[in-house]
């Protein structure tokens, strides 16, 4: 089976549990981080699939990088390799197929519960659960692109999912770990203080990010696992969850 390939933006947002639920899998993986000074390739004709992470930056700035997600999102659809956005990747996913990204109605940040949409789609990728709680951390967000099926939202953020056949993009980050917690919640970013004031609701305070994942990271990573799984179907792979 030929690598997945993995978009990554920036050093402190690495693959962290989709990496390891792939070298679960026995998974070849090609990581390119364009931080680092690694380029992102020009076509998916040597991968099997494509999962795009997150990042700090606007879906919109004028980044080269951003633009050659989007081309390569664009391949992944036009030839059924699976296609998977976090954040940011999801956020690249809607544009790539002309959504408008903006301000979401209000910022998310940490563990924020969503709706699932009553339909089979979102069975199909997230279960059979009305809501889950899932990890956040966004100030913009995606209209749901013609053509997509809405699979889940909240007060906060309308589209937190859609999905296009076997593809699949999320504005949460079901790929966080112990670890990637760990270092977000000591280097916030420059917009973490003022969403906080601002949107208390929606922005929780770093104590409560800590302190509430040992009680959900168990069903944060059954839904992950499920997540992962229905992505990579389309690619040939029978996960061993």
């Amino acid at each position: 089976m030929k690598p997945i390939l993995v978009l990554q933006h920036l050093v402190d947002d690495g693959p962290a549990y989709l990496g390891t639920w792939l070298r679960r899998q026995g998974l070849s993986v090609d990581l390119r981080c364009t931080e680092l000074g690694e380029g992102f390739p020009s076509t998916l004709a040597g991968h099997s699939a494509l999962a795009i992470l997150g990042g700090a930056m606007s879906a919109n700035d004028d980044l080269p990088s951003l633009r050659q997600a989007e081309a390569l999102v664009r391949q992944g659809m036009a030839t059924g390799k699976p296609v998977i956005g976090h954040c940011l990747g999801g956020q690249l996913m809607a544009r790539a197929m002309g959504a408008r990204i903006g301000p979401s109605p209000a910022p998310e940040v940490g563990w924020q519960p969503m709706r699932c949409e009553p339909v089979a789609a979102a069975r199909d990728w997230l279960g059979d659960a009305a809501d889950a709680t899932v990890f956040q951390w966004h100030y913009e967000g995606f209209d749901l692109p013609s053509g997509a099926v809405a699979l889940a939202g909240s007060a906060a953020c309308p589209v937190q999912a859609f999905a296009v056949g076997p593809h699949l993009a999320m504005q949460f980050h079901i790929e966080i770990d112990e670890f990637k917690l760990g270092r977000w919640a000591t280097h916030l970013d420059a917009g973490y203080m003022p969403a906080r004031l601002s949107h208390p609701g929606s922005v929780q305070s770093v104590e409560a990010m800590l302190e509430d994942a040992g009680r959900i990271w168990p069903a944060h990573r059954a839904l992950a696992d499920r997540i992962y799984g229905r992505w990579l179907l389309a690619a040939g792979v029978n996960p061993a969850i």
